[in-house]
């Protein structure tokens, strides 16, 4: 079992980076830079991520860091923060409030807390290991569903889809939704939807989802069965479509989009 103090720590900071990104939500100043993975960055971004490294480090000093706008910080305690100041920042520069700070910690054990805080819904999901998941200090669990057919699939996106992994899934009779990110993450773990897919995903987009939907009492692999959030994809479901689901998605990502 974690400690409830730090999993309290970690919604603390990611509400607090959230409500960075919140202030700088639809502004018109707001510029946007491409990386050089053609991914979009922002100060928001930028800004919001400094913000959790430093609170980090003034509570932390000898844990290692991952996020996806700066260089890996090495630590000495064996444990890792892992974040995303912004998942689905297209999202957020288009004006769509599903965007999200994810906060994530990994200990010699694995994973062990995580954070979704989507400021412009004002929700916020959160699991400890061995504390259980909560929805804006609610206790929550995923769906009842047993079935794929009428399940609800969440997707971030379509574009790295192989056509014949689409036509599998909608004939199965599940109900495929996009612009998901996070946010699908956190439909999964509060029984809005059924499940959610990634294909193609960065570790620190995966970390903290995996958390919070093992808690919530479902189940988290890549898209090939293997468990954990290294294996650059995701799989989240409500656990008794989880199998049938992988069949599903066998080979879904085109990996030359």
């Amino acid at each position: 079992m974690v400690d409830q103090n730090e999993l309290d720590f970690a919604v603390e900071i990611a509400r607090e980076a959230g409500a960075l990104t919140r202030s700088w939500f639809e502004r018109p100043d707001l510029t946007v830079e491409v990386k050089s993975d053609g991914s979009p960055v922002t100060v928001a971004d930028r800004a919001a991520e400094q913000l959790l490294r430093d609170r980090i480090v003034a509570r932390f000093p000898d844990d290692a860091i991952v996020g996806e706008e700066q260089a890996d910080r090495v630590g000495t305690s064996g444990r890792t923060w892992v974040l995303d100041p912004i998942d689905g920042t297209k999202s957020f520069t288009h004006g769509v409030p599903l965007y999200a700070t994810l906060v994530a910690l990994v200990d010699q054990d694995g994973p062990a807390i995580g954070v979704i805080e989507m400021p412009s819904v004002s929700e916020t999901v959160w699991a400890g290991r061995d504390l259980g998941a909560h929805h804006n200090g609610a206790p929550t669990h995923v769906s009842p569903t047993s079935s794929v057919s009428g399940a609800w699939l969440m997707t971030s996106g379509l574009r790295v889809w192989k056509t014949g992994a689409i036509d599998r899934v909608l004939d199965a009779g599940v109900h495929l939704r996009t612009w998901a990110d996070a946010y699908g993450y956190a439909l999964v773990a509060t029984g809005r939807a059924d499940a959610m897919v990634d294909p193609i995903a960065n570790y620190w987009d995966l970390v903290a989802p995996s958390v919070i939907i093992s808690e919530a009492g479902g189940v988290f692999t890549d898209v090939v069965g293997h468990d954990g959030p290294d294996g650059g994809s995701g799989l989240a479901t409500a656990g008794p479509i989880h199998d049938e689901l992988l069949e599903l998605l066998a080979d879904c990502a085109d990996l030359r989009s």
